[in-house]
């Protein structure tokens, strides 16, 4: 059932590009300046569950955070991904990732982030990366003891956005 699920997760390789040059007023300490963009919450791909349910599941703000950082810290050193992850802003892309999860499950988080098809454009993200994203994904997820029925709700917003994530 998992490998059914492996398409699902393109919000969560928001990569932050560091070619960029301006300021945000919600960055912060130690993200690289990139070009302005309207902030909305649109960005973040779908609509908020509307049940606290699932958010409680994930341990609320403070576990989301835990398995967002458990998720980047196993996708920076995965060689499936290090050529994705070399050039990333490993700071943009934990807060805007805390915030995308965290407000799609329904919880009091805003998306500061861009959207997913301006996040990865020209990153040539492909299908088996993809996929190995979400297994890294399932396991920090596991690993918190999120359960199987909560990580599936989280999975179904995030599978439309892979057409906006991968490109090859």
């Amino acid at each position: 059932m998992r490998s059914t699920l492996a398409f699902t997760l393109g919000a969560l390789l928001v990569l932050a590009s560091p070619a960029f040059a301006q300021p945000t007023p919600w960055a912060q300490p130690g993200e690289t300046a990139i070009d302005p963009y309207a902030v909305d919450n649109a960005n973040a791909g779908a609509e908020p569950l509307a049940e606290g349910a699932v958010f409680e599941a994930f341990g609320g703000v403070e576990g989301v955070s835990r398995i967002i950082d458990d998720l980047v810290d196993r996708s920076v050193i995965d060689p499936r991904l290090e050529e994705i992850f070399k050039p990333t802003d490993l700071v943009r892309l934990r807060r805007t990732l805390k915030e995308q999860v965290c407000f799609i499950l329904g919880g009091p988080c805003a998306y500061t982030g861009r959207d997913m098809a301006s996040s990865h454009k020209d990153l040539g993200v492909t299908t088996a990366e993809f996929n190995a994203l979400v297994e890294n994904l399932q396991g920090a997820m596991d690993a918190a003891g999120v359960p199987f029925r909560a990580q599936n709700r989280l999975l179904a917003k995030l599978a439309p956005m892979k057409g906006d994530v991968v490109e090859r």
